[in-house]
């Protein structure tokens, strides 16, 4: 779904531009553009339409001389190609065009857009080479870094803290069980949809492989955590609350989703400390960031304000300001551990403003390195959360190599970090810098709650060293839960254990080079790999994993830096247009 509407947005700004000039020999160049891309995506070459609509963007930018041609006309222009190319349904041609215009308008109107930086930013490499991100920007990172130790094995009986990880709840209030599950737009079995046809497969009670999941399946969840769980030291919850209905959402839409679930949180888990992050579905058009620099009516102040009021049950005081500066903050638990949860959103490429400027937006990463630099000084261990991995190609490579090179600086005090977005069931290794070779640290990709698509909902329990003194705060295990949706919709509502890391994948720890000697058993060992292949899905119906497949998904498990496979030794055995193939294919919303 993602990749289709960028592919309406892009349009959205390209009729933009276009409209703004309009030079008279660029009349067939442009019909012709059209009338390719209407090939492309007839012919389902979504990453060549993708890249020759961003070129498109970019070039007519270059040459656009601004008129008074009148807003509405590009909007209806858009959505008049959108349906010619039936790119999605007429309705949502419509409404998504409506939904994202004032914000594509305005960065259309505020920025130079030079087609390198931005299809190679926006798309990566197979599309566009973007310049060496250290021209792009580069933050310096202190020095005097500490000698490398191993981390030591907790001693028997020492303390363990039960953390339980949920993320990507995206809970449809609209659910409706009876639905079509395959209305023809990008979210279906709602109830403004229209009904399936005689014969067809209807929504289940608890959800359906092509849709988010209703709100007895959350409550479902939270009742056997509140009931099963009991000994959970905290929770982290890293984002994705509203439903997949991208192109029909407003402020008023996602401030109640937010506030709803904070009540369900409340209410199932009274006494758990909570540690949010913020997810791109939060945002009114989705993946809308603004920097703090953007004020007015497109800046996201009531978005902030929303997060603060809420997550005020669960944090200090002391977090608020840099909440309402961009999302972000840290959190003493005990002495000598820390939470930061950052915000993910200040590295998506779908995030729009950033083209108008994402040198360290809201200035999060040298608050990041302060931060840590402050618990390095202090003899603290930190975990890290947020939505958005930073190896994904989700993430723009400029923030991402910054961060992995933060990261490395303070490997010795960021002993785990966080993420989700994906919604699979997966984790990036990182590696020293110099070498590629070295894991330095490991990012753990939680499995999502909603079923959207194709996935059983699941969550996690980590087991980390407890809260003693000199605790290496290293995880130790993880088990994930899930809910096999077809037998709970045959009524069999059972969360069971799906797997424990260590005994599923015969580690003796979880710590990096683990994780990195796990990864080569796999490239050599297909039981092995179909093993974590079933738990990547959260043991959902899914197709085979062929080899190319393979090879792929082992080496984005050995990349925590968007864009760059170096650290991947079989990154020789796939061709560049296998792994665009790949690349579309796992293209987030």
């Amino acid at each position: 779904m993602a990749s289709k509407l960028f592919l309406v947005f892009v349009l959205l700004i390209s009729f933009a531009l276009y409209s703004f000039s309009k030079p008279a020999h660029e009349e067939n160049g442009f019909t012709s553009w059209v009338m390719r891309l209407e090939s492309e995506v007839r012919n389902g070459i979504l990453s060549t339409g993708l890249c020759s609509a961003c070129k498109l963007l970019t070039f007519v930018a270059q040459i656009a001389l601004l008129t008074n041609k009148i807003e509405a006309d590009v909007v209806y222009e858009a959505q008049l190609v959108c349906k010619k190319l039936k790119i999605e349904d007429s309705r949502v041609c419509t409404a998504v065009i409506l939904e994202f215009r004032n914000e594509i308008l305005t960065v259309a109107d505020k920025v130079f857009l030079d087609p390198i930086e931005v299809c190679g930013s926006l798309l990566g490499p197979s599309c566009a080479h973007a310049r060496d991100p250290g021209k792009f920007w580069n933050l310096t990172v202190p020095g005097n870094k500490p000698p490398v130790k191993p981390v030591p094995p907790p001693k028997p009986g020492s303390p363990i803290s039960r953390v339980l990880h949920f993320s990507d709840v995206h809970l449809d209030y609209l659910y409706q069980e009876g639905g079509n599950p395959d209305c023809g737009e990008p979210l279906c079995c709602r109830k403004n949809d229209k009904p399936p046809a005689p014969g067809k497969p209807k929504a289940g009670k608890y959800g359906d492989y092509l849709c988010d999941i209703p709100l007895i399946t959350f409550e479902s969840m939270l009742q056997h955590i509140s009931s099963t769980h009991q000994n959970i030291d905290y929770a982290i919850w890293t984002g994705d609350i509203p439903p997949h209905n991208i192109w029909n959402q407003s402020r008023v839409d996602q401030e109640e989703a937010i506030n709803h679930a904070s009540q369900l949180l409340e209410k199932y888990m009274p006494g758990v400390k909570i540690f949010p992050a913020v997810g791109n579905h939060e945002g009114a058009p989705v993946n809308s960031f603004p920097p703090p620099f953007i004020t007015g009516d497109n800046s996201n102040q009531w978005l902030r304000n929303t997060l603060a009021n809420d997550w005020i049950h669960w944090l200090p005081n002391d977090t608020i300001p840099t909440i309402h500066k961009g999302i972000f903050y840290t959190v003493y638990l005990s002495k000598g551990f820390r939470i930061i949860s950052i915000n993910m959103n200040y590295c998506n490429n779908m995030n729009w403003w950033l083209l108008v400027d994402n040198y360290d937006p809201a200035h999060q990463l040298q608050w990041l390195i302060d931060t840590l630099q402050e618990a390095e000084d202090n003899g603290e261990k930190v975990h890290i959360i947020g939505h958005i991995p930073p190896g994904s190609g989700d993430c723009l490579k400029p923030w991402s190599w910054n961060y992995y090179k933060i990261i490395n600086r303070y490997e010795s005090t960021v002993t785990a970090q966080f993420f989700a977005h994906t919604h699979l069931d997966e984790f990036e290794i990182f590696y020293d810098e110099k070498t590629r070779r070295r894991p330095t640290n490991i990012a753990f990709i939680g499995p999502s709650v909603t079923t959207y698509e194709g996935l059983n909902p699941g969550y996690r329990i980590y087991e980390v060293d407890g809260d003693y003194a000199n605790s290496s705060r290293a995880i130790l295990n993880h088990e994930t839960y899930i809910l096999d949706l077809v037998e709970a919709n045959k009524g069999n509502v059972e969360w069971k254990l799906e797997y424990s890391a260590k005994e599923a994948y015969g580690m003796k720890s979880l710590l990096p080079e683990d994780w990195d000697k796990f990864v080569h058993r796999m490239a050599s060992n297909t039981t092995l790999f179909n093993t974590f292949y079933k738990f990547y899905s959260k043991s959902a119906p899914s197709e085979s994993c062929d080899d190319s497949c393979r090879k792929y998904t082992l080496c984005r498990l050995m990349t925590g830096r968007s864009h760059d496979d170096s650290a991947c030794t079989l990154k020789t055995a796939l061709t560049q247009e296998e792994k665009n193939f790949f690349d579309q294919s796992l293209k987030f919303c």
